[in-house]
């Protein structure tokens, strides 16, 4: 594979058809990784583009999950069990595309993010890169989703604005916080964010995944 997007999938799920941009790794590849896009954006996000580079620049092919109701047009997030189902559906099908040996990164930013902590075990990560993950809603920090960061039982990266006003969270025992100038967007400094994305995928020790016995 060369540069650009290689191969453009359609993915049934339980939900409608999601979309997934394939981009290949730039030499041998060290692992895949998944990223979904925020509740009401697309995966042409800036920080989105910024982790798709820094991925493949440490060896990682990056696909681009666009979940049902985006591929339908609607921009209204669909809701959670439907989104995770959606995600899983997607993470059941790429895999056997070339990519079933390869160690499993997830990802996402704001509600990927949250789509990618919650599934974490299910789809058989092994690390979560969260970008600006909403911790909670705006001007409503008794109602918080730390639960969901604090329930991956994987390596985590949360790349965050300093202002952001869905809060910022804390780093913890397996998971480092990388707070960057800006806000929820994270499009102040999209070359902070490679670089934070790429020095930490650079760092996971990454292993073929055994092939099932027979």
């Amino acid at each position: 594979m060369s540069d650009g997007p290689q191969v453009v999938l359609e993915v049934p799920t339980p939900h409608g058809p999601a979309r997934v941009r394939l981009h290949a790794a730039d030499g041998p590849a060290r692992g895949l990784l998944l990223l979904g896009h925020g509740a009401g954006g697309g995966v042409d996000a800036p920080d989105l583009v910024a982790a798709t580079g820094a991925a493949r620049r440490v060896g990682l092919h990056v696909g681009l999950v666009e979940q049902p109701y985006r591929v339908a047009g609607r921009r209204a997030p669909a809701p959670a069990g439907q989104l995770d189902a959606s995600w899983l559906a997607v993470v059941a099908a790429v895999r056997p595309n070339g990519f079933a040996e390869l160690p499993l990164v997830t990802g996402g930013r704001s509600s990927g993010a949250r789509v990618a902590c919650r599934t974490a075990a299910a789809a058989g990560a092994v690390a979560v890169l969260c970008l600006a993950f909403p911790v909670h809603p705006p001007g409503k920090p008794d109602k918080h989703r730390r639960a969901e960061l604090d329930g991956v039982a994987v390596p985590v990266l949360v790349v965050q604005g300093e202002r952001d006003a869905f809060g910022r969270p804390e780093p913890a025992p397996g998971r480092a916080v990388a707070l960057l100038p800006g806000d929820h967007s994270l499009k102040a400094d999209p070359v902070g964010v490679g670089r934070a994305v790429g020095d930490w995928l650079a760092r996971l020790p990454l292993s073929p995944v055994p092939a099932p016995q027979r």
